[in-house]
């Protein structure tokens, strides 16, 4: 299908707000930033979809109405979750940024498992060496090779929203809020990342302050114009690695150009009539997550911990001297005979979102900068916060899940963020999206979100809806514009 043009622009929509601390406020200034300059010539603004568009749920709300607002423009999930992690890299650049990775999974009807695009962090060619060791930005490329494959718009279009809120300034909202209170005397110990997250009185920012991220903005807006890959082969890449050696980070030209994301077949399970899929390894929180859910459903012997599967596949894989291969991580799944291991020592923090559209189409994804504000550095000029290198940090759990009936109907998507919890919080969430209901709030620093259509996806989605977890501070939006999910 040929691309068609999308610019995102206000429009009305029923929102449900899940967690505390939501302020209307922020919510209307994050309403306001996403709308583009009125411009004339190829891009016209397209009429608003009507009735039922989709589910949108993560744990940064502004970002979420940049999603919902791609479906109610219509674009499909694919186009929804590039544009929402692209404002992520903007509203929550402790754990998404241009400069850090993450993972996607894939599915729309007619698929029989879906597609995994897994863009991790990874060292560059002088991590050794480097001051502070900065992960290869992938985000950018692995968000472009999923929409490229599910997408319907242009990639340009959906790098505005991003471009506005950067250059616009967005509140703070509650999870950077909270991450920067964790981690403010490193931000303000260095002039440029000050700069961006301190305010007037020598402090980080807080909840409801507006924070502006002008380079960012030009970083976003090269790309829309000369595309993607000019961040890792062209003029703005060049830019980056200069700023990033300046910033002790230990990147290159040629480790930009060698940043390339992996499509892979998922992990997949069935499960009383319904297949899941599950991310695969090297995003191995998602053999976590399926080892932990079949346990729990019965399907795997005794009760599983994802931590403690995922700390024995890691030990399986420095056992073999080589990245093992999904084909064996299946063959554990199907047997049952999951490696066990102790826990794992503390793992990054991440952020996750879900999108569903009104065909099915489903995407949900996990990023993480591999700590939180990754190196605490900014490639210059660029505006880009440098990920950490994950030589020197272990790669967090990055867990999702879609789950569907027959190869056209979807059921359920589910993703967790956390730290060492993450895929064991998301084998609870999937359970409870299957099952149509709301899982009890366990202890931990895991937060769940999930979309659920128990009945399958009637034509109006009346019977689903999205759940973000209550002690974070996401936010699920309902599908239509006159009634609650």
């Amino acid at each position: 299908m040929a691309a068609r043009s999308i610019i995102p622009r206000f429009t009305r929509f029923k929102t449900v707000l899940s967690g505390s601390r939501k302020r209307a406020g922020a919510l209307a200034l994050a309403l306001t930033s996403v709308l583009p300059a009125c411009s004339s010539g190829s891009h016209i603004a397209q009429s608003v979809e009507t009735g039922f568009v989709g589910e949108v749920v993560a744990d940064e709300p502004q970002a979420v109405l940049v999603g919902r607002d791609v479906l109610a423009k219509g674009g499909n999930a694919a186009d929804a979750a590039a544009a929402l992690g692209l404002a992520l890299s903007v509203t929550l650049p402790s754990r998404a940024s241009l400069g850090g990775g993450g993972a996607c999974l894939a599915w729309k009807p007619g698929d029989s498992a879906g597609q995994a695009f897994v863009f991790l962090p990874r060292a560059g060619l002088n991590d050794a060496g480097a001051d502070r060791p900065a992960s290869v930005p992938m985000l950018a490329r692995g968000l472009y090779l999923m929409q490229l494959r599910y997408g319907s718009v242009d990639f340009a279009d959906l790098l505005l929203p991003a471009r506005n809120l950067a250059s616009r300034g967005v509140p703070v909202g509650g999870l950077l809020a909270s991450d920067l209170a964790a981690v403010q005397a490193p931000l303000l110990a260095d002039e440029r990342t000050r700069a961006i997250f301190g305010n007037a009185n020598g402090n980080v920012l807080v909840a409801d302050d507006v924070m502006v991220q002008t380079r960012l903005a030009g970083a976003l807006e090269r790309m829309r114009i000369a595309g993607v890959g000019d961040l890792y082969a062209g003029a703005l890449g060049q830019t980056f690695a200069d700023a990033a050696r300046v910033a002790g980070a230990g990147l290159t030209t040629l480790d930009l150009r060698a940043a390339v994301p992996v499509a892979a077949q998922p992990l997949t399970a069935r499960v009383d009539g319904i297949d899941i899929s599950f991310l695969p390894p090297p995003a191995d929180g998602g053999f976590g997550m399926a080892a932990a859910y079949l346990s729990n459903v019965g399907q795997n012997g005794g009760r599983v911990r994802a931590e403690t599967a995922v700390s024995g596949w890691r030990a399986r894989q420095g056992a073999k001297g080589a990245a093992t291969s999904i084909a064996d991580a299946q063959a554990l799944l199907n047997s049952g005979h999951i490696p066990a291991g102790s826990v794992l020592p503390a793992l990054p923090a991440s952020t996750s979102f879900v999108v569903t559209d009104r065909q099915g189409e489903s995407v949900g994804c996990a990023f993480t900068m591999n700590n939180l504000f990754g190196t605490g550095r900014i490639a210059g000029s660029t505006g880009i916060m440098l990920g950490a290198s994950p030589v020197r940090k272990p790669l967090p759990l990055l867990p999702v899940a879609i789950a569907h009936r027959g190869n056209n109907q979807f059921q359920a998507a589910a993703t967790a963020s956390g730290q060492n919890v993450a895929a064991d919080t998301a084998a609870v969430a999937l359970q409870a999206a299957i099952a149509g209901s709301r899982p009890q709030v366990t202890n931990g620093v895991g937060r769940a979100n999930f979309v659920s259509c128990p009945a399958g996806l009637p034509g109006d989605g009346s019977k689903c809806f999205g759940w973000t977890d209550p002690r974070g501070f996401g936010l699920a939006l309902s599908s239509d514009h006159g009634k609650k999910s």
